[in-house]
């Protein structure tokens, strides 16, 4: 009896211990999923927040870090349009396509997968709404240039709200009226301080005529102010909802070998990271994902090199002087931040396809 009793007591012990961890794996699963993609934005770029900021960045709030890989299939150096599309739809697939794997074929990506599933979807971007990376969640072209094309698109996705840029393209034909009579609100003048309820209703900023000013040009908290409005309006869906946010410029700034435009930009990125963060931890059942879709520039935080009397040039570590190494893309790896149900998937080194699939692991 003694023994029967002492095996039944373990019995209960690792039920019990069972139960606990199938409880947890439930918690698990988070109801809404947003995607913040800074846009070539590698590690040295995020480590310029550390340098050049006023403050502790909003990078270190994350509990998981990974590294993600972003080739294309067609080319070792990847573009957004294809590094977006391994995200957005789990596909690689080559330079230049939006939403189409590499024989040309519309793939399903995660902002169509969500909407199917009853859940609200966004988009927020500095960039016009039509470009590379936003594109690349709403719209199938064969190439990321057919601007219009892809602005047409938006007509019959399944997107609930956007921001952006892109008026140029919106306002050819009468696009916008037929935006409005497919239940979309659609704003060109500003953002408004609070969400429109709309029973019902879609909610669309295009804001300027190609892509937003630059932070250095007096864009002002638009992409954070952007960020949380789209949550304000997303939010009330008892299913949840999916959203991506980019920060478009900090590529931008690493074409232009410009080091101010990318580190305002990256600021401005981390910023938005730290309010959608705050929104996060006090809902608790929202998964925070921050990557990049490739890195640009080639940027490195070197040290400045001085002239010494007598001496010639010495190289000062205590002084940092940003370079480039050029106006495209480079190889190198991206990093993968996650907060949130379900953040340790995304720890370790892996394809840019696998941040696609870790998402639907944990949803399905």
């Amino acid at each position: 009896m003694k023994v029967n009793f002492i095996s039944l007591a373990f019995a209960l012990v690792v039920l019990a211990t069972c139960s606990s961890f199938i409880n947890k794996d439930e918690y698990q699963k988070p109801k809404n999923i947003i995607i913040m993609i800074g846009d070539g934005m590698g590690l040295s770029q995020m480590s310029a927040a550390y340098y050049y900021g006023d403050k502790e960045p909003n990078f270190s709030r994350f509990p998981i870090v990974g590294l993600s890989r972003t080739s294309s299939s067609s080319d070792k150096i990847t573009d957004s349009a294809a590094g977006a599309t391994a995200i957005s739809a789990g596909k690689k697939t080559y330079n230049g396509a939006i939403g189409l794997d590499e024989d040309k074929k519309c793939v399903e990506t995660l902002l169509e997968y969500f909407s199917k599933e009853g859940k609200s979807t966004g988009l927020v971007a500095t960039s016009s709404i039509t470009h590379a990376t936003p594109a690349s969640f709403f719209a199938h072209e064969k190439s990321r240039n057919s601007a219009s094309s892809i602005a047409k698109q938006m007509l019959e996705s399944p997107v609930d709200f956007f921001a952006g840029g892109g008026l140029k393209y919106f306002q050819k034909g009468s696009l916008i009226q037929d935006l409005e009579e497919k239940g979309f609100t659609i704003n060109t003048t500003e953002l408004d301080k609070k969400a429109p309820k709309i029973e019902g209703g879609r909610l669309g900023y295009i804001l300027a005529d190609d892509g937003m000013p630059k932070m250095i040009e007096g864009r002002g908290e638009y992409l954070k102010n952007a960020s949380e409005l789209a949550i304000d309006f997303l939010k009330d869906d008892e299913d949840g909802f999916f959203m991506m946010i980019e920060g478009s410029q900090i590529d931008w700034g690493g074409h232009a070998n410009n080091s101010k435009y990318v580190i305002s930009e990256v600021l401005d990125f981390d910023q938005t990271v730290g309010a959608v963060l705050d929104f996060a931890r006090k809902d608790g059942k929202t998964l925070v994902i921050v990557t990049a879709d490739h890195e640009t520039g080639g940027f490195t935080l070197a040290a400045e090199e001085k002239k010494v009397p007598f001496q010639g040039t010495k190289r000062d570590y205590n002084s940092i002087a940003p370079r480039f190494s050029t106006g495209g893309h480079s190889a190198a790896m991206v990093p993968v931040l996650a907060y949130g149900p379900g953040a340790e998937k995304f720890a370790g080194i892996y394809e840019n396809t696998e941040i696609h699939a870790k998402i639907l692991e944990l949803v399905k």
